[in-house]
């Protein structure tokens, strides 16, 4: 009861989150002069195209009024007035995809699908765009937490077993600098070096999709263009998880049990992995998983760097293009992707630690 009390409490923390982000994000570009209706049609059109596509778009309306009916189309349980002249814009011309719940005169309670609108250039849906765009960043941003999670952990139990030696010294020097990269920074010395001077010899190239389609219109996955960006992406994430897993590890083993287990004969390596290692863990979880879903966020200038096309170079390309439903729809994907990660690592600490459960 304790336990779904509390999942409770941080959905609803998070759909406030959720929520003051698409506020932020809508009134920013609101107060931007950009006319959408006319950068849609384009800059020759005639002022009665402009006025259509205006009410089409609801670009006639004030600004608290279009916010209202973003937050209609996003929620799953919305209001609209079902009548043939005045359908909603989240109905399939082909299918009804909703349920009624109940009416209440005219408007009537419906369970549905979020919809988060269509693009201004392509007129697409968001959400064909996000389902097109997201595997490839996703995959870009989970194999570089791996490779920072598994790197990281190493290097940090290593550092700690082998305090003030040269080899821990080396450890923290190499893992400061890796700290005070920018991402995007060494995104750029990676690719020169490894896929420009180097590329003869590793095979790798400085740019390139992990989704190649061929003439045939063959879909491939080119994985070697995975590498490069996969460790750019993870250079400051092994950083700061080698030094969170040094200085827990050095807290846990400075702890009465470690020296009671080794009195009472327990080999060193059980002591280490079975007993420190496990307690040592529980701020490097929490590293691992903010940064899993700041991944998504970073890997939007990786994917720049690179070419590697994925929901960073769809944002940025929107954003140039001021195409606000994309860079709403794409940024309210990352609130939730942060608030869900933030609830599984609550719930991953009961599983590493137990006492945690108390």
């Amino acid at each position: 009861m304790l336990l779904l009390k509390f999942i409770l409490k941080r959905l609803l923390s998070g759909i406030l989150v959720i929520i003051g982000v698409v506020i932020f994000v809508f009134l920013l570009f609101n107060v931007l002069p950009v006319n959408s209706a006319r950068m849609t049609l384009g800059q020759r059109t005639d002022a009665a195209s402009v006025k259509a596509i205006e009410r089409e778009l609801r670009l006639n309306l004030p600004w608290y009024s279009r916010l209202i009916y973003y937050f209609n189309d996003i929620s799953p349980v919305s209001v609209h007035q079902l009548s043939d002249d005045s359908q909603p814009t989240w109905i399939s011309p082909s299918q009804n995809s909703f349920v009624k719940i109940f009416s209440i005169g005219k408007r009537t309670l419906v369970l549905k699908q979020p919809y988060l609108g269509r693009s201004f250039q392509s007129r697409r849906k968001v959400s064909e765009i996000l389902a097109e765009n997201f595997p490839p960043t996703a995959v870009l941003a989970l194999f570089a937490i791996v490779f920072a999670s598994v790197i990281g952990i190493v290097l940090g139990v290593f550092a700690a077993l082998k305090q003030y030696s040269f080899w821990d010294n080396t450890i923290l020097f190499i893992s400061n600098v890796g700290i005070s990269q920018p991402s995007f920074f060494a995104a750029f010395i990676i690719a020169m070096v490894f896929g420009y001077y180097l590329g003869p010899y590793t095979g790798l190239s400085p740019q390139g999709p992990l989704l190649w389609v061929d003439d045939s219109g063959h879909v491939m996955y080119v994985w070697r263009n995975l590498i490069l960006p996969v460790v750019a992406l993870g250079i400051r994430p092994v950083a700061i998880i080698t030094q969170l897993t040094r200085s827990s590890m050095l807290d846990v083993l400075s702890m009465d049990y470690v020296r009671t287990a080794r009195a009472k004969g327990l080999s060193y390596y059980t002591v280490i992995f079975k007993h420190t290692l496990r307690n040592a863990l529980n701020p490097v979880i929490t590293s691992i998983s903010g940064w899993l879903a700041a991944l998504f966020t970073g890997a939007y200038f990786i994917e720049e760097v690179f070419n590697y096309n994925g929901l960073g170079s769809q944002t940025i390309s929107a954003i140039k293009n001021f195409d606000f439903p994309v860079v709403i729809g794409l940024s309210l994907f990352v609130a939730v992707v942060f608030v869900l990660m933030n609830i599984a690592t609550d719930m991953l600490y009961a599983v590493v630690d137990p006492r945690v459960r108390v």
